[in-house]
C-alpha cells in the first residue's frame, strides 16, 4: 500500500483518448487518462461510470445537453446512458475516471479511438 501521486502519474504519458490504470478496487478500477476535442458517442449498457476533472474543462454531451463539468469536480453517467465526452478550443483536459472491469472503452461501438488494454501504471 502506497500513496499514488495523481500528477506525477499524468506525466508518465501524453497519448489523447488512451485510459491508463492505476489501481483496482475490488471489481472497480481507477483510470487516468488525457483528453482533447471529442470523443465517440457510445453507451454502456450494464456500467455506471464517473468522470473526475483533475485539470481543465470537461463538455460532457448527451443528446439532450451537455453538463459542464470544471476543474475539481466529477460526474456519473448512468449505465444506458448515451455520452460523448469532449473539449474546447484544443484543451487537454486530465481525468480520473472510476468503473467497473467489464466497462468496455467505446461499449458497443467498434471506432479507431478504442482501446482494448489499459496499461497499468
Amino acid at each position: 500500500m502506497k500513496s499514488i501521486n495523481l500528477k506525477e502519474k499524468h506525466s508518465l504519458f501524453d497519448v489523447t483518448w488512451h485510459p491508463h490504470q492505476i489501481a483496482v478496487v475490488d471489481d472497480m478500477q481507477v483510470i487516468l487518462a488525457k483528453i482533447q476535442g471529442e470523443f465517440v458517442w457510445h453507451v454502456h449498457e450494464n456500467e455506471d461510470e464517473l468522470f473526475q476533472v483533475l485539470k481543465g474543462t470537461l463538455y460532457m454531451q448527451f443528446r439532450d445537453r451537455t453538463e459542464v463539468v470544471k476543474e475539481g469536480e466529477l460526474i456519473v453517467v448512468p449505465k444506458g446512458v448515451e455520452h460523448c465526452p469532449a473539449t474546447k478550443n484544443n484543451e487537454e483536459v486530465h481525468l480520473l475516471l472510476f468503473e467497473k472491469l467489464s466497462t468496455a472503452h467505446t461499449g458497443t461501438v467498434e471506432h479507431e479511438m478504442t482501446q482494448t488494454h489499459y496499461p497499468r501504471i
